[in-house]
């Protein structure tokens, strides 16, 4: 079945303010998870699995990667010097500025209609690609929503679960997963599924025309001739 996409003006609305001031906090605050995630995990590249595991417990497995902590022993020598103090205080300051923010980009999609117009999967769309600036294909949709509803609740939820504080008030939250330890292994799983994500989403953004859809995540409007998706 053929995709007819709506007429519209020739600058059409395309994204909601909201949309856009959510979309440009949260990509700013998934970098600064991903710069500082990476160097967090220099400190010790080591994954476990169950509640404890330190540099006597044999791993689950381990990153071919030096460690920024000398009494960590990967096989590498020691190389960085070890930042985990500022990354830490920074990927949790981000971590809330992303949660913040999703919190109130969820509440605001699901009462305002956003996902059931924008996002939910319909009949008549195409699967991989759209002629128009104006919607999303199937496959755009089903991933946008895989990321807000599955991939993003379970980062956050395996990031506190590292938590002590989270243990100690919600010990069942973290014993469901098995253990802080394989909260984390699981938590570093899933934010490769975020940076996937993110490099696909950026590169189809960059097919489909990188000044128009930029533009339009910018200034909320799409014009009747944009790029092809």
């Amino acid at each position: 079945m053929s995709y007819n996409p709506p007429m519209t003006a020739a600058l059409g609305a395309r994204h909601s303010a909201l949309v856009r001031v959510t979309h440009w906090i949260t990509a700013l605050a998934f970098v600064a998870l991903l710069v500082t995630g990476g160097e967090i995990l220099l400190s010790h590249p080591r994954f476990y699995w169950g509640e404890t595991g330190n540099v006597l417990t044999r791993p689950l497995f381990q990153l071919p990667l030096p460690s920024s902590r000398d009494m960590v022993v990967t096989g590498y020598g020691y190389v960085l010097p070890d930042q985990n103090g500022w990354s830490r205080y920074l990927h949790f300051e981000a971590a809330w500025v992303a949660v913040l923010t999703g919190l109130v980009y969820v509440i605001s999609g699901l009462m305002g209609g956003h996902f059931r117009r924008n996002l939910l999967p319909g009949r008549g769309y195409p699967f991989w690609t759209v002629e128009d600036a104006q919607s999303y294909s199937v496959l755009q949709r089903t991933a946008y929503l895989l990321v807000v509803f599955v991939l993003f609740p379970l980062v956050v939820w395996t990031g506190l679960a590292m938590s002590p504080a989270m243990a100690s008030v919600f010990p069942a939250a973290v014993a469901v997963l098995g253990g802080q330890q394989s909260a984390r292994t699981i938590h570093f799983f899933v934010s490769i599924l975020l940076a996937i994500f993110l490099l696909i989403h950026v590169a189809m953004v960059w097919i489909a025309g990188f000044r128009a859809r930029v533009g339009a995540m910018i200034t909320g409007r799409a014009g009747a001739g944009m790029e092809r998706v």
